[in-house]
């Protein structure tokens, strides 16, 4: 059995953060366990309450997991402050978590803030260096770079910078610039450029969680980081195409468009 371990924050309407990996982890059949590091009050409209867990609480979850039942692959997202990162760094280091995707949430689609301005540093300086890929999307590269990006050019520059903190693979999600949804892989001696189509659609909560979720999957599974990043490019894509709208803000998107018709379609009546 392939599984997957996410360390995130949680999200009550279901489209982002943990219910986001866990949901994606399923569909492509890989068994996900998690870590919790805050709790949310959200839904599709707005983050309306945050609460960090304890840095000793967080710890003993990724204890629990990592030391019983393993990951084949690992990501984190949401991690709310540095002591929170720093914690996670230390056991992911203890545990020697060799396939680790690090999602750098920084803001929510709704604007509010979900790592705090002095945790940044400690995600660049510790969680980086231990990172297989990091999948930033354009705000969360210019923020870590410190460099304004408005075309493909300045994506390589940026994500050529950010190769220099340590990870192996640099992935800027280019869903916030102008014209096809084009994201860069980047890496010390290559790189490419994964382009769809723009999808105009308010569905688009949870897209990065989900994006890095699929990536994680795809690693657990024992693809390589190139092909896990393609195969999560077309996963996300269809996610985003087959969504349909749920509350009134950004909905989330459809984690299970490959799922077979006939496990979606309504329960039998029960039998007596």
């Amino acid at each position: 059995m392939f599984r997957a371990l996410t360390i995130a924050g949680s999200d009550s309407g279901g489209g982002a953060g943990i219910q986001a990996d866990l949901k994606t982890f399923c569909s492509l059949h890989v068994y996900g366990a998690t870590v919790l590091t805050a709790v949310t009050a959200q839904n599709t409209q707005s983050v309306s309450s945050v609460l960090g867990l304890p840095p000793s609480l967080v710890a003993a979850q990724l204890d629990a997991v990592l030391s019983d039942i393993g990951a084949d692959a690992c990501k984190t997202g949401m991690l709310f402050n540095a002591e929170i990162v720093t914690t996670v760094a230390e056991r992911l280091r203890a545990h020697n978590v060799t396939r680790l995707v690090v999602d750098p949430v920084m803001i929510a689609k709704s604007g509010a803030r979900l790592l705090d301005e002095n945790a940044v540093h400690s995600l660049v300086d510790l969680l980086f260096p231990l990172a297989t890929i990091i999948t930033p999307n354009v705000p969360e590269a210019e923020a870590l770079t410190g460099l304004r990006i408005s075309c493909e050019d300045h994506m390589i520059q940026a994500a050529a910078r950010l190769l220099k903190a340590g990870p192996q693979w640099v992935v800027i999600k280019g869903g916030h610039l102008e014209g096809d949804a084009t994201d860069l892989v980047y890496t010390t001696d290559t790189h490419h450029f994964l382009r769809s189509p723009r999808i105009m659609t308010r569905c688009t909560h949870g897209t990065g969680c989900t994006f890095s979720a699929a990536i994680t999957a795809y690693l657990a599974r024992g693809l390589d980081p190139l092909d896990a990043i393609k195969c999560a490019k077309t996963y996300i894509t269809q996610a985003i195409i087959t969504a349909t709208d749920l509350g009134n803000g950004f909905s989330p998107v459809n984690h299970f468009w490959n799922v077979p018709p006939s496990f979606r379609s309504p329960a039998p009546d029960r039998v007596a």
